[in-house]
């Protein structure tokens, strides 16, 4: 019994000291505590954020001392009256903006200025953040559907009233408007800066700019920036050294086999007639007056 005691007497101290060991908090001043996971990751995101925005902001700094290019106004026009040529056969472009039909392409109703779909999300960004503006509008009430159609070539919801309510929308100005500040914003302006950071002149950024409206502005092989990388695969842009003409050249071949992958028999006159003519003759600056065909039909700027 006395053994006993003397070994049960010894052990209080381990356990004492063992509940110590629980009980007393790790982190102290002296010895602060490692960063959890999630910390390191906010850490990791913040310094890639700071990182990207440093990059832009010396992105910026060049692009402002570049010439406007096609972002100035009168070669920004001309580019609206180009893609109109071949979305709309019109050089009237201001004329779209209540156009709408589906046109048997798979991306449902295309629409508006520059062709904005039911199935593409583009139509209905535009007319959430119209709606925002201007909650009691005429297209308000397709939201549901049109977030429904969304990747799809369906009208559920739609017909048969989205295309009048359309077209009356179009005649309000606040409406045209909100599709000229989505072209831009989607299209348009992101277009024109990659194209001034590659390297590219008036020209060059009006070619990244149709193939942005035509293909779209994804990451897969036959979205825009999916063809661009492409292209870089097999030339070096200006800004890389390449040669301007030789880069734009092969540039239109991918893009042309792109658009031969959606449809075999589609008309890339776009391409062949009028932005693969304006190159051959050398004119990088997209210079007034111009002349082109799109499906066979000739159009002039003076």
């Amino acid at each position: 019994m006395r053994r006993t005691g003397i070994l049960l007497f010894a052990a209080v101290p381990v356990v004492i000291t063992a509940a110590a060991y629980f009980l007393v908090p790790t982190d102290s001043a002296e010895s602060p505590a490692e960063p959890t996971v999630a910390g390191a990751q906010q850490a990791a995101r913040e310094e890639a954020k700071s990182r990207a925005e440093q990059e832009r902001a010396a992105d910026d700094k060049l692009i402002a001392q570049l010439p406007p290019g096609l972002a100035g106004p009168a070669k920004k026009e001309l580019a609206q009256q180009i893609v109109a040529s071949a979305e709309n056969s019109t050089l009237n472009w201001r004329g779209a903006y209540g156009y709408i039909e589906d046109i048997g392409d798979g991306q449902g109703y295309t629409a508006g200025i520059i062709g904005f779909c039911t199935g593409t999300h583009d139509l209905l960004t535009l007319v959430e953040n119209y709606t925002k503006a201007h909650p009691n509008n005429g297209l308000a009430q397709y939201l549901p559907a049109l977030r429904k159609v969304d990747g799809t070539d369906s009208h559920e919801g739609l017909d048969p009233g989205f295309t009048a309510a359309w077209k009356a929308e179009a005649k309000v100005a606040a409406f045209r408007e909100a599709q000229d500040v989505e072209r831009d914003r989607v299209y348009f302006d992101p277009a024109v800066r990659l194209a001034k950071l590659d390297g590219l002149g008036t020209l060059g950024q009006f070619i990244y700019y149709d193939a942005m409206v035509f293909h779209g502005p994804g990451t897969n092989a036959t979205s825009f920036y999916g063809l661009r990388e492409s292209a870089l695969r097999e030339a070096n842009s200006p800004s890389e050294g390449g040669s301007e003409k030789a880069y734009l050249d092969i540039f239109l071949d991918v893009r042309e086999k792109a658009m031969r992958e959606r449809r075999p028999d589609i008309d890339t006159t776009r391409i062949d007639t009028a932005q693969r003519r304006f190159l051959y003759n050398g004119n990088f600056k997209l210079a007034t007056p111009l002349e082109w065909r799109v499906y066979g039909e000739t159009y002039k700027v003076p």
